[in-house]
């Protein structure tokens, strides 16, 4: 049975829950948006194990945090949030690092949020700072 929490800031000194990924690989990612550049550290999410957990049982992330989902081949894929306790912004990237889609999950939904194209990575961040930095469609990662 799923239980919905509700998406509150975790209390200060509140313990992580040891169910959350550690101990993947951390590099830059750059969104460049017109002429501003938005820099990330990113954990690599590159296992089908390590991709079926991404930020899962995670009780905040940083503004200039994220995970990175790449896929070889490109491929279409979709998300959803069980068991993720944060808002994400889901940002989809084709193999050229240019951004197609940028949705919004809300914490524990397990409704599926598609691709609708073949693309080599998810990037994920934390809910509304896409918007928030004025990132969007047609924008360009690169890591």
């Amino acid at each position: 049975m799923l239980v919905a929490c509700s998406p509150q800031a975790p209390a200060q000194n509140t313990p992580i829950d040891e169910r959350a990924q550690k101990g993947l690989q951390q590099i830059p990612l750059t969104i460049t948006s017109g002429k501003t550049v938005h820099k990330f550290t990113v954990e690599i999410a590159a296992s089908p194990d390590e991709q079926e957990r991404g930020l899962m049982f995670r009780r905040e992330i940083a503004p200039d945090r994220g995970m990175i989902f790449p896929y070889k081949p490109p491929q279409e894929v979709g998300f959803w949030m069980k068991n993720t306790w944060i808002p994400l912004d889901i940002v989809f990237i084709r193999s050229d690092g240019t951004i197609v889609r940028i949705t919004h999950a809300r914490p524990m939904d397990l409704t599926p949020l598609p691709s609708g194209e073949p693309i080599s990575a998810v990037l994920e961040i934390a809910g509304g700072r896409a918007a928030q930095l004025g990132i969007k469609e047609g924008d360009i990662a690169h890591w």
